[in-house]
């Protein structure tokens, strides 16, 4: 979202999977329609037009560029400033693409977490918790007598 808090996907009128060329033609139809200069004779208009033709242009250079896009469509946009240097846009969309590979591995299981729970665990620890492991794999806890 930009700072007015606009979808720079909806200022171009375009869906969130658009390829590159549907963006450039989402983009010249928005700045045709919202050009300041189409709208000049009309003075109640033409703040309005050279408000969203900024906002076009702006969603534009976003979306336009792979790196800003991807850091856009995870939500750290608002992280970049005007003078940030290309490292620090590099490393963000390292930050990007390792956030999108763990959301695409496979969720564990409840007894792939039971068993790194389990690994992690010294003998004397699970004692010391009252957790006792069964060749089912699943945790019982032991009744406690007051």
């Amino acid at each position: 979202m930009s700072n007015a808090g606009t979808c720079y996907y909806s200022v171009l009128g375009i869906r969130k999977q658009a390829s590159a060329s549907e963006i450039r033609d989402g983009y010249r139809k928005q700045a045709l329609k919202w050009h300041p200069d189409r709208w000049s004779r009309n003075p109640k208009v033409a703040g309005e037009a050279a408000k969203r033709f900024q906002q076009i242009q702006e969603a534009y250079s976003v979306l336009s560029d792979k790196g800003k896009r991807s850091i856009y469509d995870a939500g750290l946009l608002g992280l970049l400033t005007d003078d940030d240097d290309e490292g620090f846009l590099n490393f963000m969309q390292e930050l990007v693409t390792m956030m999108q590979n763990v959301r695409s591995q496979e969720r564990n299981t409840l007894e792939d977490l039971q068993g790194l729970l389990r690994g992690m665990m010294a003998e004397d620890e699970r004692r010391k918790f009252g957790f006792e492991w069964d060749s089912s794999q699943t945790a019982k806890k032991r009744p406690r007598f007051c």
